[in-house]
């Protein structure tokens, strides 16, 4: 017989041989259906982690922009606390950057204060117990100054001088909010 007609001869098997057959053609499925399964499971996960990163980077956009927003409230905020604790008492805020000063012209024969009227009048009757306190030997002198309003003064002595001015400390804040909130959409506004 040619081996082509042999090919075509109905064969039989055994039912050993059947049932061998069947367990490796399932064994086979089976590897087949896991693979397929791993591989869909796979991209499921790929893009699960996609979709988890763009909302982590959704998130942390959000959190930066309520960040900014929150530090622009307190700004405003603390202006208008600063604003009513000037002007109940701007004598102490004057009366901080002179002590501060008399550290840094410690050597000076004399320092000039120049404030408010009456921030002036309120530190007068305090100088010489102030300069006493900080350990500061010069002479101080006190001018009133009708251009400068609340807190703001100037101190001067031979060797420098120091300021305090609201509106410089108002723009340094505002700069430094801009600056740390620059990336995301907050804008600062006086």
């Amino acid at each position: 017989m040619a081996p082509a007609a042999r090919a075509r001869q109905k064969r039989t098997r055994t039912t050993e041989e059947i049932e061998r057959l069947e367990h490796s053609a399932r064994a086979e499925g089976e590897n087949n259906a896991q693979a397929r399964a791993a591989e869909n499971l796979e991209r499921a996960l790929t893009g699960l982690g996609g979709d988890i990163r763009a909302a982590l980077d959704e998130s942390h956009a959000e959190i930066e922009a309520l960040r900014g927003e929150a530090a622009l409230l307190a700004l405003a905020m603390a202006r208008k606390l600063a604003a009513a604790a000037l002007a109940a008492l701007p004598a102490a805020d004057v009366e901080q950057a002179l002590r501060q000063a008399m550290h840094l012209a410690i050597a000076e024969p004399r320092l000039t204060l120049r404030a408010a009227p009456a921030v002036a009048a309120a530190l007068e009757p305090k100088l010489a117990e102030i300069a006493e306190a900080e350990g500061y030997d010069g002479r101080v002198l006190l001018a009133a100054d009708a251009t400068l309003t609340g807190a703001d003064c100037r101190i001067e002595w031979r060797g420098g001088g120091s300021e305090r001015a609201e509106a410089a400390i108002d723009a340094a804040l505002q700069a430094l909010i801009a600056h740390r909130f620059s990336h995301s959409h907050v804008s600062v506004k006086g």
